[in-house]
Order: structure tokens, then C-alpha cells, then sequence
């Protein structure tokens, strides 16, 4: 038996629409890109919505239409991908992190005004495993600051805080697209804002900053190629409108894995606050209690035919940015605790009872293993 840790959620639909767009000969720039952000600025009530190739080309787009430089500080989370963050970088930013809540695994949303100084720019607040952020209170925060917050929700994209959808109180927020998510385009990212100045130099410089002068074609200055495609794009048109039986097949399997886990001894499954509202996770992460190893957790069921994963390694400790930012180990405690111990596990949609079954089954051995063993 072999049990993937994820895969998307593709029928005929979405088959046949790429099929369509093959047919017509038209892959870029054609009608499909248009219809898909149209459709997402809709669902989110924003007024833009920009797809690219990527969710970090989204991000870096955000970077550049707020002219990070040199010495900017983003306030940020450690625990994370390192794609949003490696583009503030790129451009010159400076990271200053806050540790994370140890049960929404999101930024300690106490801590961060300690953290602003005069030169601080950007709130960088990221949805952990769909768990949301309180974005009204952060949007406070960076208003009281005059900072700009931009929302990570590249795995979270239909969750709510205080019934609000996200995007409702950020300046820019990013959906990532990648085949594991709520929603797939197989690669890419979407960035929704109501903002036009930033719809505007994201549009410009996805498309090499390009503009046409009579027969002559000119780049009136540095520019990227993050354009999505037009077979991208119908994925995720065929997507969206599935997307209320794509999410309720995600509850259907996070319930089966409550259910079957919630009474396992050694582990804690995914902790979901009254006031937030989950509704497609991405990843079901559990977190094992200390003193059980979690590679030795991770082999056995590795070696059972269930793949898992090890989500963060803290971004403080990422040899790169130890060596350019001078972060040390034990610079945020609970982030490297929380790291430590969290194992995600298969989740996609179609994952079936009897395989959660077996998954909780492996589970319960290793964990008796590894205690037995002294592991």
C-alpha cells in the first residue's frame, strides 16, 4: 500500500477545458487568464485580481509595487515556506520575526508592535495551515504605523476569521495554486488587492514590463515573464466552479481524521479557534508530544507506504539567513518546538476511511515502537 501525502483534485472538467483551450491555439494572453481573475475578484469581493505563474512571482510583484529597498524591515513569521519572505529579500528588505501562538501556529499577534521601528515597512502575516490571522486587529496595527499588511494565504484560501474572507482587511493578499491546495492551476499564484496602483505595476511588470510603440515593441524598465497561461487558467476556471464540492469533500476528510485520531495517546491534532472558520486545509498536521522522536514517527510510517512530511524548518535557522541576518538558534522558542514536532500527514480529497483508519493504526504502533525503544 502506498498513501501519497497529496494530490489535486482533477475530473473531466477540468480535463475538457484544457482540452478546449489546446484546441484553439491560443496558450497566453487569450480570454481563459481574463475569466479566471475575473471569477476570483468576484469570490473575494476585491476589486483586482492578478494570476501569475507562481505565488512567490505574486509576492515579488507585491515587493516591487511597494518599492522595497535597502534597510525595509518586514515583520514577518518564522515559521514558514521561505518563498514570500525571499522576495523582500531579494529587493533589500530586512527580516524581523516574531514568534508564533503554539496552538494556531500563526504570529503572536501580542508581540508584533514591539517589533516596529521607524524602520519597519511591511506586516507579513501568514495563515498557518488555514488556520487565519486576526486580520482586522492587524490592519489596526499597520494603519496605526503607517505599514502596509500583506496576507499569505497560499493555504488558506477559503477560510474566515469572525465570518471575514480573507483579503477583507489586508492591502494585498496571495492564493497559492500549487496542485496540493484548495483550488489548483497545477503551477501559480493569484494576487487579489484594491489597490491600482499595485494592479497596475503587478500587470505592467508580469509581462516584462512590456508596452508597444507602433511597430516596435519596448520595455520601459525591468520587468519578469510570471504571466499564467491560458491552459493554466482553465484549470482554474473548471476549479472554481467546483469549489463548493471540492471544499466539502476537504471537511469530509479533516472529520474523519478528528474522528480517528482525536484519541490517539502521544499526538494532538490540528487545534481550530471558536472564532475561525476552516473550511479546505491543505495539509492535516498533527503534533506529536514531546519526547517522541519524529523521524523515528515518520520512518515506520514511511516504511508502512505512508508518505509525510516535516512542516517548517524555522526560517531563523535557514543557513542563509543566519549568516546575512544574524539570527541564532533559540532566538524564538515556540517555533522551534512547534517545528520539531509536527508530521503531515496524506490529505487530499477521495482519501477514504479505511486508509485513515490504517494511517491512525501506524500511528498508535510507532508511537508504542518508539517508547518501547526509548527512541
Amino acid at each position: 500500500m502506498y498513501i501519497p501525502v497529496g494530490k489535486p483534485d482533477i475530473t473531466n472538467k477540468e480535463i475538457n477545458e484544457v482540452v478546449d483551450v489546446m484546441k484553439s491555439g491560443i496558450f497566453i494572453e487569450g480570454h481563459k487568464v481574463k475569466e479566471f481573475e475575473s471569477k476570483i475578484s468576484k469570490l473575494f469581493n476585491a476589486k483586482y485580481a492578478i494570476a501569475v505563474n507562481s505565488a512567490e512571482s505574486a509576492f515579488h510583484l507585491i515587493v516591487k509595487a511597494l518599492d522595497i529597498n535597502n534597510g525595509d524591515q518586514v515583520i514577518t513569521t518564522p515559521f514558514n515556506y521561505v518563498d514570500p519572505l525571499n522576495c523582500f529579500i531579494a529587493e533589500g528588505g530586512i527580516p524581523v520575526f516574531v514568534d508564533i501562538d503554539p496552538k494556531s501556529y500563526n504570529m503572536d499577534i501580542n508581540s508584533i508592535e514591539n517589533n516596529i521601528t521607524e524602520k519597519t515597512k511591511v506586516i507579513l502575516a501568514s495563515n498557518s495551515f488555514g488556520q487565519p490571522m486576526d486580520m482586522e486587529t492587524l490592519r489596526k496595527i499597520a494603519d496605526k504605523y503607517k505599514l502596509y499588511l500583506i496576507e499569505d494565504s497560499c493555504g488558506a484560501m477559503t477560510c474566515k476569521y469572525n465570518g471575514n474572507k480573507i483579503g477583507e482587511f489586508s492591502h494585498a493578499t496571495v492564493i497559492n495554486l500549487a496542485p496540493n491546495k484548495e483550488i489548483t492551476t497545477g503551477e501559480g499564484g493569484i494576487l487579489i488587492t484594491n489597490d491600482k496602483n499595485m494592479t497596475d505595476v503587478s500587470r505592467s511588470l508580469r509581462a516584462r514590463n512590456r508596452i508597444k510603440m507602433e511597430e516596435y515593441v519596448f520595455h520601459k524598465n525591468k520587468g519578469h515573464n510570471y504571466k499564467m497561461s491560458e491552459l493554466h487558467a482553465a484549470i482554474g476556471c473548471a476549479q472554481l466552479e467546483r469549489l463548493d464540492e471540492i471544499v466539502a469533500e476537504k471537511k469530509k476528510v479533516r472529520d474523519i481524521y478528528n474522528e480517528e485520531l482525536s484519541n490517539i495517546r502521544g499526538i494532538k491534532i490540528p487545534y481550530i479557534y471558536e472564532n475561525v472558520e476552516i473550511n479546505g486545509m491543505t495539509s492535516y498536521v498533527i503534533l506529536l508530544d514531546k519526547g517522541i522522536d519524529r523521524q523515528s514517527i515518520m520512518n515506520y510510517l514511511m516504511d508502512n507506504g505512508i508518505e509525510c512530511r516535516a512542516y517548517f524548518t524555522p526560517i531563523h535557522i535557514q543557513p542563509y539567513i543566519k549568516a546575512d541576518f544574524n539570527y541564532k538558534q533559540g532566538a524564538f522558542p515556540v517555533t522551534e518546538d512547534i517545528s520539531n514536532r509536527t508530521v503531515a500527514l496524506p490529505f487530499f480529497n477521495g482519501l477514504k476511511r479505511d486508509k485513515i483508519e490504517y494511517i491512525a493504526k501506524k500511528i498508535i504502533e510507532a508511537i508504542y515502537i518508539c517508547e518501547e525503544s526509548k527512541c
